[in-house]
């Protein structure tokens, strides 16, 4: 009972330390200078423009991974074929690849200087690098894993007995997806599509190296707050980074009622 006691204490007290006391100075030092501080700098026009790209982002690569990740879950999980092995590990690839060493590997790609595709973007005119679109690729990739990593354990637990009676009674695939897969699997999809979503507002290394820092064009909300802080605007930077705070605490929220419905789901 006493080493019981006392390890939970020092999660407890790891947690408190690493997590929430960080998290509590972060809302301190952004109101520190008061409420209209706080507003205005969320609300200028450099800090409306990171805001406005970062979810234009979010709402490109979230539904294009979230498709993507159910189409390689259900072929995961309810298959057998060769390479499925190497699908896994090129779903896991992101998470074994640091984040500046991707963005430099889209430079390489795409650079109109040196990259391996510059012959051809030079010729039809397109640039990637220190744009928009290269911005949404590295952030496609960077968040590529989690909705599959998500459901591909339950889908997995959950076999394929139901979906093959539903077929076997005359159901279309579509049908039996709807009706039978996706109720089992809805809120680890609801789970995967936040920790997507918040990757994809918090992604720094690989954004940083294909952006180009451009203010106004090419800075999302983590750009900004570092152009803040390096520039000695600490209030400022503190408040523009409460808004990734804000997601990271509603993913909190929905990762906590997507573990108990699951749970209820087994009852």
């Amino acid at each position: 009972m006493a080493v019981q006691i006392i390890l939970i204490g020092i999660a407890l007290l790891f947690f408190t330390l690493m997590l929430l006391i960080p998290l509590f100075l972060v809302f301190i030092k952004a109101f520190e200078q008061g409420a209209m501080v706080y507003f205005a700098a969320i609300s200028e026009p450099m800090a409306l423009e990171a805001i406005k790209l970062t979810f234009i982002t979010m709402a490109i690569v979230v539904p294009i991974n979230t498709i993507f990740g159910l189409v390689a879950a259900w072929s995961i999980a309810k298959f057998k074929f060769k390479g499925k092995s190497f699908l896994i590990t090129i779903i896991d690839l992101p998470f074994a690849i640091s984040p500046v060493v991707s963005g430099l590997i889209f430079v390489l790609l795409f650079s109109t200087t040196h990259g391996i595709f510059a012959p051809l973007l030079n010729e039809w005119g397109i640039s990637i690098i220190f744009t928009r679109a290269a911005i949404i690729l590295v952030t496609l990739f960077g968040t590529l894993p989690f909705v599959a990593r998500e459901i591909i354990p339950l889908m997995e637990a959950q076999g394929t007995t139901e979906e093959e009676a539903a077929l076997t009674l005359g159901a279309s695939g579509f049908k039996t997806f709807c009706l039978i897969t996706f109720p089992n699997i809805k809120w680890a999809l609801l789970y995967g599509v936040m920790l997507t979503a918040a990757r994809a507002a918090g992604e720094f290394g690989a954004v940083s190296v294909v952006s180009g820092h451009i203010r106004g064009l090419t800075n999302t909300i983590p750009l900004h707050v570092e152009i803040l802080y390096n520039e000695y605007q600490f209030s400022a930077s503190f408040a523009v980074a409460t808004l990734l705070t804000g997601i990271a605490f509603i993913n909190i929220i929905i990762k906590n009622i997507s573990d108990w419905k699951i749970k209820q789901q087994k009852i």
